[in-house]
Order: C-alpha cells, then sequence, then structure tokens
C-alpha cells in the first residue's frame, strides 16, 4: 500500500497595499513570489507557494518594515 505525503496547508503569500509604501525588500527576498510594479510596489504570485517558496515568503514577510505583507495559511488545495 502506498502512503501519500500529506502536502500539508496552503499557504500564499498576499500583501496590503495601503500599508505598504514600496521599499521592495520583499522583492529582494522573494523574487520568485514577488514582483514589482513600476511604481515600485509589489505584486505576489497567485498560486499555492512550495515549500521552499514559502521560507522566502517568511523571511520576506519577516523583513518588511511596515508590516504589510502575512501569510494565508489554509487547507490544501492540491499538490503542485
Amino acid at each position: 500500500m502506498r502512503r501519500h505525503r500529506d502536502p500539508g496547508p496552503a499557504v500564499r503569500l498576499r500583501v496590503d497595499p495601503v500599508a505598504c509604501d514600496g521599499i521592495a525588500l520583499c522583492a529582494h527576498l522573494a523574487p520568485d513570489i514577488v514582483e514589482l510594479d513600476r511604481w515600485g510596489f509589489p505584486i505576489v504570485v497567485g498560486h499555492d507557494l512550495a515549500p521552499g517558496e514559502a521560507a522566502a515568503a517568511r523571511r520576506a514577510l519577516r523583513a518588511c518594515p511596515r508590516r504589510a505583507l502575512w501569510l494565508d495559511e489554509g487547507p490544501a488545495r492540491g499538490v503542485r
């Protein structure tokens, strides 16, 4: 009998555009997840994060001086 790995909770990075000042540390710490718009404000990917991406997202979240980022963790939505 094969055991299937539990993918764990789905994790997505979110940004509060009102709190964000466009400092862009998040884009430097998590470049695969965060892009910058033409004014330097973050645009985050819309998919569930892989484990390595989630680690980068947590680093970006901790470094944000405006506390404009958070992780949205919910039930698994499927394996990527």
